[in-house]
């Protein structure tokens, strides 16, 4: 069983403490009508959002309000850019969006084909 994290204040050290992100292509986030509401892709520049959301899923089983409060909290220094910034941090504001009260969103995660 995975372990909660105790969120820093810097994202990189967060990241160090979640589960390699190797062999998963994707994040698949569902609403509750089963329709695909966004993908994170495993690229650079999303990898820490897949780490994070991969993480969530583990921890959480689905992205509802605490677990996007966990999320924020983990995304730390990132999360206060995006607040400053809307719409700079797709994957953050969606995690403001559902703590403030959005509904939650399934977390399917697609393994990569080797």
């Amino acid at each position: 069983m995975l372990a909660m994290i105790q969120p820093s204040a810097a994202f990189k050290d967060n990241l160090q403490q979640m589960p390699s992100i190797d062999g998963v292509q994707r994040i698949d986030l569902i609403d509750e009508k089963g329709a695909l509401v966004a993908s994170i892709e495993n690229q650079p520049g999303k990898q820490g959002s897949l780490a994070v959301y991969q993480y969530l899923k583990q921890i959480f089983g689905k992205l509802d309000a605490s677990a996007a409060e966990h999320g924020l909290a983990l995304f730390a220094e990132h999360t206060a850019d995006a607040r400053n910034r809307p719409g700079a941090h797709p994957n953050i504001d969606r995690l403001m969006a559902i703590a403030a009260g959005d509904a939650p969103l399934g977390i399917d995660i697609i393994a990569a084909r080797s």
